[in-house]
């Protein structure tokens, strides 16, 4: 059983790649951080499709938050002024805007800094996985 939450993340996209490399860094969250390409799938209870289409923070106990949530997870364990930003992003009103603002960023990752091409979500980052 694992005692450290997971981040899973597209290792194939530049922007998200800086981006965790960043988070790693400067923010330093108590959690393992792994591309979905080398993450045991199955063993996470995630699907190859969720994690193709937003970053996922998956917990000891298996459960498992995406988007705009995954993102208040990692800013929660990192501690210092961040954790008070990611229990903003919890909570109303940042909770409703922030699945939005997520979203956004995720279907123009390919336009960010870092970003390139091939950060392109397939189908535009229209989807049914559930976001945030």
């Amino acid at each position: 059983m694992r005692t450290r939450p997971v981040l899973v993340f597209d290792g194939d996209c530049g922007f998200c790649t800086t981006s965790v490399r960043f988070a790693e860094r400067r923010l330093r969250p108590r959690c393992e951080v792994v591309p979905w390409q080398f993450a045991d799938l199955a063993e996470l209870g995630v699907t190859q499709e969720r994690a193709e289409h937003e970053v996922l923070w998956v917990t000891p106990a298996g459960r498992v938050y995406g988007g705009a949530q995954a993102v208040a997870k990692v800013l929660l364990r990192s501690g210092r002024g961040w954790a008070l930003l990611g229990a903003l992003l919890m909570l109303p009103p940042g909770r409703w805007v922030a699945p939005r603002v997520y979203r956004l960023v995720a279907e123009n990752r390919h336009r960010m800094p870092g970003g390139t091409a091939a950060c392109a979500l397939r189908d535009g980052g229209k989807s049914s996985v559930p976001h945030g």
